[in-house]
Formats: structure tokens, C-alpha cells, sequence
């Protein structure tokens, strides 16, 4: 009786633990990117499948599950891209109830391009997840976009379409408050909510805390007066609000447009656009991109920086500043205290930043400001601002025209380039000579000598003379690709990191080889071996030499190829090359075994490694045909992406 009593006690604690291990697993798993919360159905199986005898081992999965998988789902970085629809955190637990923080906000109306204040306070939090959107329908994608007051305790998030639609933290150190600005897009719905989730420890958050309902008023004005950041500006030129974004509309037939990329739409969020439209003896200016800080363009007599005439659109505590200025060498850009364009106006929504102006042809009282009838080289830029409207300079190289042009004449619709054409042509015959040629002619000296032994070409083994044929032209291409950068700058150049260094070594290392060929010792003599050891190990060195000096020359602003493309697109070409390199040493390696006979314990060779190696003809013809095939592909793809710059 008692033995019944404890196998009963003993099936009843097995159950509980088998429950407490089902009520676990059905936690875990807890969000999902599209649903929210979704358990995990293979776990709930596993668990409703596994006897009484397995729980030993059920134990520890689930054990070694907790302990890999938790840590995982948590976010003390901030970036919680995956929790954008729900809002929930996989923390592997419910959340709470009542919540203990605030949210709140500097207002309750708005219009389109109104900046918010919205604050975010109470007991000490480790993580937080701010949206707003549609009080009428809550479960809608975040509208508007948010602008950073602290950039230590904050970070800015894309979630869907909307750039930097939310708000979250940047580490899990305790925090108090937090203040950001919200910015209403033009096509904002009527009444606006925020929602806060709010993580005060790991298990222990709060999701979709509700916030303030903000309206839009009844009747909008649309280009109703705002107050200018410039007593001087707004005494003589009132400054207005844009409804609408620009248009191509009369690109190439009524006003001349600069468009980056081409032919892209100024309503979209990745299209630089500048256009001049001349008005009896004014010229109308607009400028648009994806930019939170500014948008620069000015007109130069050359393709570099220095004397130029200037105007900017600097973002300044979430209203635009429109105003002109003196470009001297590569130093800040020297504001001017009068300003001399009218008819002002700007919009900010969505990361994409807008103004328009007027200014006459011709301004003989203003020093500075060139006049709009003669041509010139058109620059755009774009750049970082900081909360009082002090700009920084620009991450990246800006688009610059290739040749001068007169707004005022012809209407055309242009492009431009963010890559000078000499640094184009240095990266173009870089790729052309360490991707092509020396890849091929490393591949045909290795393996093809059995193949090609006894064709001649001119008098030498066509191995050989291929060979040689394709590394001389790597030579010549690395040493003209080589001058033009120093051409360009004139000099050496300090702010392109190890990218010089590097690449002084492989040009070091490519003259090196065919001079180091020059005294190659007889087939047979003594200091043969020790020659290809050498000949080798230097053309190896500077082949990863090549490719890490690519690596880091495509990002740099002079060229800077689409990013991460270009990093995924070099690592394909390593891995083709590697790849190719391995098949054909394993077809060698398979050809030397086919000619070995065990015989008494010993292995004997029955035919060289020249006569084996040449059994695979066929073969090896093919992959090297594959090969190059690829290797083309490779180059065309990097040379389109260095002419769409």
C-alpha cells in the first residue's frame, strides 16, 4: 500500500514538472515580427510527446533551450526592429498591468511639419520603445519621425516605410527621462497617440503605455507664416511652410535640374534634387534630400573647394534655416549677415528635408554672391546639424557636375558624380587588374602547365607566355591606377586611413615579382626551389594585400561604393576564387592517386605529375572557361557601380 502511495506521489510530481515545463515552453517564443506573440508548436509536441521516461532528458533541453535562447531575445543594444508591429519584447514573460510611467507632450494640436515635444519619465527604466500613430487605429504602422535630443540615452529606428519612426534606448543603464521631438508628416492622420513600451528589468516591462492625443486643427493654412530663426530675416523676408513636396515636373523644358540619382523623383526619400527656374530677372531655387541636418548646394569656378558661393537649408531646433555663404578652402562655410533671397520656404518630413528661394540674377551689393549668368561647377551636399543649427562636415564625398553650366541658359536635366574621375579610373583599374588579369594568370600558372606544355606561343610554352602576359598587364595597370590618386590630391592624402599604406605595399610588392622573375635560376639548378618558394609567397602577399586595400577603398568618400553591396559583391569574388583554386587542387590530388600502385607495402609512381595532371585536359579547360566567365561578371558589376556614382 505504501509502495502504491509513492509511485502515485511520484506520477503526480512528474506531471507538475512536465506542466511547469509545457507553461515555460509556451512562454518562450513569446514574439514573432509579424504576429506579435506566437508559441513555438514544435515545443508544445515535443513536450506533449515525451513519456514519463524521457524526462530526464527533456529536462535538459529544455535547460540548455533557456540558456541559449533567452539571452538571445533580448535588446539591451536598442535595436528592437523586430518588435515594430507589436511593440512587445521577447523577454520570455507577460507584461505588467498598471503601468508607472508618463508620457507627455508640449501641446495638443499640430499641422504638418510641427516638431512636438514628447517626454517619457518615472521610476528607474532600462528600456524603452516610443511610436506614434493613429489614435483611431492603433494597431497601424508608425506615423512621423522622430528627432534625437540625446544621443547617448537615444536612437533613432525605422519601422516599415517611415524613416526613424520610433525611438528606443542605446544600453540598458538606468534612466529617468527622456526627450525627443516628434515631427508631423503632411499626410498625418487627424488625431495622433503615442505609445511607449517601457522595460523597468528584464521580466518586469510594460507594452503600449497610452500617451496624449494630439489633433490637427480644423482649417489648415498652408502656408501659413512661421517665425524665423533671424530677427533680420524675419523683419524683411517671412518665411513659409511647403504642403506639398517638390516635382520634376519641367525638368529639361522649363528649368534646369540636377537629380541624383538620375531621373529620380524629389518625392521620394533617397533623390537629391536641385533645380533653377528663371523668372524675368530672378532665378526660383529648390533643393530637396534625405537629410536631418542640411542641405548645401554652391557654385564654384572649379572642381574643388574654395571661393565658392554658397546657400544652405540647416535644420536648426526642428524649423529650417535658409541663408547664404562664403566657401574658403575646406574651413566652415562663413555665414553672411544680410541675406539676399526672398520668397523662403521649407519643409521637413519624414528624414526628407526641403527649401525654396528666390534670388536675383544678379546682386552687385552682396560680395560674395556670383552672379546666376555666367557657368559654373554646381556642388551638393549634405551633412549632420546639431540642435542649435551648428553643421558638421559632410560624411561623404558631394555631387558635383561633370563640367560648368549656366543655370540661366538652356534648361537640361543633369546629373552628377560624388567620385572625382580620376579616383573612377583608380578604382576601375584597380578591380580590372586584381580581379581579372593577375586572378587568371595565377590560376593558368598553377595548373594549366601539363595542358598547355606542348602548345608554344612565340617561341615559349603558351602556359608561360599567357602567363606572363596577364601579369605584365597587372603591372601596368597598378602602376598608372597608382599616380592618379596623387594627381588628384596633389600629395599624400591623411584622411584615407591604412587605404595609402596598403596600397604603397602592393605596388611595392608588384614590381617586385617581375624583377624577382628576371633572375629566375634554371629549371634544374640548385636554388630553383628556393626561387618559387619566394615567387610565390610575394605574388600571395600582394594578392590579399590587394583585396584588403579594396576592402577598404570602397567605402572611402572619394569613391564609396553602395553599401553593404560592395562588401557582399568582394566577398562573392573571394569566395568564386577560392572556390575555383580548391576544385582544381582536388581534381590534381584525385588524378596523382589514380596512377598509384600498391605493390609490397610501397607506393611507386608509375607516371610523373606533369603526364597525370595533363589526363584532366578536358576538365580543367572547362572550369577555367567557367571561371572567367564568372570573374567577368564580377568586374562588370563593379565597374557599373563605380559609373552609376
Amino acid at each position: 500500500m505504501q509502495g502504491k502511495q509513492k509511485r502515485l506521489q511520484c506520477n503526480i510530481s512528474c506531471l507538475t514538472v512536465r506542466r511547469k515545463a509545457m507553461t515555460i515552453l509556451l512562454r518562450l517564443g513569446h514574439c514573432n515580427t509579424r504576429t506579435g506573440c506566437k508559441p513555438y508548436l514544435f515545443w508544445q509536441q515535443l513536450v506533449l510527446k515525451t513519456s514519463l521516461m524521457e524526462l530526464p532528458g527533456l529536462a535538459f533541453a529544455l535547460w540548455m533551450f533557456i540558456c541559449l535562447y533567452a539571452p538571445v531575445d533580448g535588446y539591451p543594444s536598442g535595436k528592437v526592429r523586430e518588435a515594430c508591429t507589436s511593440m512587445i519584447p521577447c523577454h520570455g514573460s507577460s507584461p505588467q498591468l498598471s503601468p508607472e510611467h508618463t508620457i507627455t507632450v508640449n501641446g495638443t494640436e499640430f499641422k504638418p511639419g510641427d516638431n512636438i515635444e514628447v517626454h517619457l519619465f518615472g521610476p528607474d527604466f532600462e528600456g524603452f520603445f516610443i511610436q506614434a500613430r493613429d489614435a483611431e487605429h492603433l494597431d497601424s504602422p508608425a506615423v512621423g519621425s522622430f528627432v534625437l535630443v540625446d544621443r547617448r540615452l537615444s536612437q533613432l529606428l525605422t519601422c516599415g516605410r517611415t524613416k526613424n519612426s520610433a525611438v528606443s534606448h542605446t544600453s540598458k543603464a538606468k534612466k529617468k527621462y527622456v526627450k525627443v521631438y516628434w515631427i508631423a508628416p503632411g499626410d498625418a492622420p487627424k488625431r495622433v497617440q503615442f505609445l511607449a513600451t517601457v522595460v523597468k528589468k528584464y521580466k518586469t516591462f510594460w507594452v503600449k503605455i497610452p500617451g496624449p492625443v494630439v489633433s490637427q486643427p480644423n482649417a489648415l493654412s498652408p502656408t501659413s507664416p512661421l517665425y524665423a530663426t533671424s530677427e533680420a530675416i524675419s523683419a524683411s523676408h517671412p518665411i513659409s511652410y511647403l504642403s506639398k513636396p517638390f516635382n520634376a515636373s519641367g525638368c529639361g523644358s522649363m528649368k534646369f535640374c540636377i537629380r541624383n540619382p538620375s531621373n529620380c523623383d524629389p518625392e521620394s526619400a533617397s533623390c537629391f534634387f536641385l533645380s533653377f527656374q528663371q523668372e524675368k530677372s530672378t532665378v526660383f531655387i529648390e533643393m530637396s534630400g534625405p537629410s536631418e541636418g542640411y542641405l548645401a548646394f554652391a557654385l564654384s569656378h572649379d572642381q574643388w573647394m574654395g571661393g565658392d558661393d554658397a546657400y544652405l537649408c540647416v535644420n536648426e531646433n526642428h524649423h529650417v534655416r535658409v541663408s547664404t555663404a562664403y566657401l574658403k578652402g575646406r574651413s566652415p562655410p562663413v555665414l553672411d549677415s544680410e541675406n539676399a533671397l526672398e520668397d523662403v520656404s521649407w519643409r521637413l518630413v519624414d528624414g526628407v528635408l526641403q527649401c525654396s528661394f528666390r534670388r536675383s540674377i544678379r546682386l552687385p551689393t552682396y560680395k560674395g554672391r556670383f552672379n546666376l549668368d555666367s557657368s559654373y561647377y554646381i556642388f551638393l551636399a549634405d551633412g549632420e546639424a546639431s540642435e542649435g543649427g551648428r553643421i558638421y562636415k559632410h560624411r561623404r564625398q558631394p555631387l558635383i557636375t561633370n563640367g560648368i553650366y549656366n543655370v540661366t541658359g538652356l534648361p537640361q536635366d543633369i546629373g552628377g558624380s560624388r567620385s572625382p574621375r580620376l579616383i573612377k579610373a583608380h578604382g576601375a583599374l584597380m578591380f580590372v587588374a586584381w580581379i581579372t588579369t593577375v586572378s587568371i594568370g595565377v590560376i593558368v600558372a598553377r595548373f594549366f602547365k601539363p595542358v598547355w606544355s606542348h602548345s608554344f606561343l612565340f617561341g615559349k610554352e603558351m602556359w608561360f607566355q599567357v602567363h606572363r602576359m596577364l601579369m605584365l598587364t597587372t603591372v601596368v595597370l597598378t602602376s598608372i591606377s597608382f599616380v592618379l590618386p596623387f594627381i588628384y590630391r596633389g600629395g599624400w592624402s591623411k584622411q584615407a586611413g591604412f587605404h595609402p599604406y596598403l596600397g604603397c605595399t602592393v605596388m611595392a610588392l608588384t614590381i617586385f615579382q617581375p624583377l624577382m622573375a628576371g633572375f629566375r635560376p634554371s629549371r634544374h639548378a640548385p636554388r630553383r626551389q628556393l626561387f618559387n618558394w619566394f615567387h610565390w609567397s610575394t605574388g600571395t602577399t600582394a594578392r590579399i594585400l590587394a583585396v584588403v586595400t579594396m576592402f577598404l577603398g570602397m567605402d572611402l568618400p572619394a569613391l564609396d561604393l553602395p553599401d553593404p553591396w560592395d562588401t557582399y559583391t568582394m566577398i562573392g569574388f573571394v569566395a568564386w576564387h577560392v572556390g575555383t583554386d580548391l576544385l582544381l587542387e582536388i581534381h590534381s590530388y584525385c588524378l596523382i592517386r589514380k596512377v598509384e600502385v600498391i605493390e609490397d607495402d610501397r607506393v611507386q609512381i608509375l607516371q610523373s605529375l606533369t603526364s597525370a595532371e595533363a589526363e584532366g585536359r578536358l576538365f580543367k579547360q572547362v572550369v577555367l572557361t567557367i571561371y572567367v566567365c564568372g570573374n567577368a561578371v564580377f568586374l562588370i558589376a563593379f565597374l557599373a557601380a563605380i559609373n552609376q556614382i
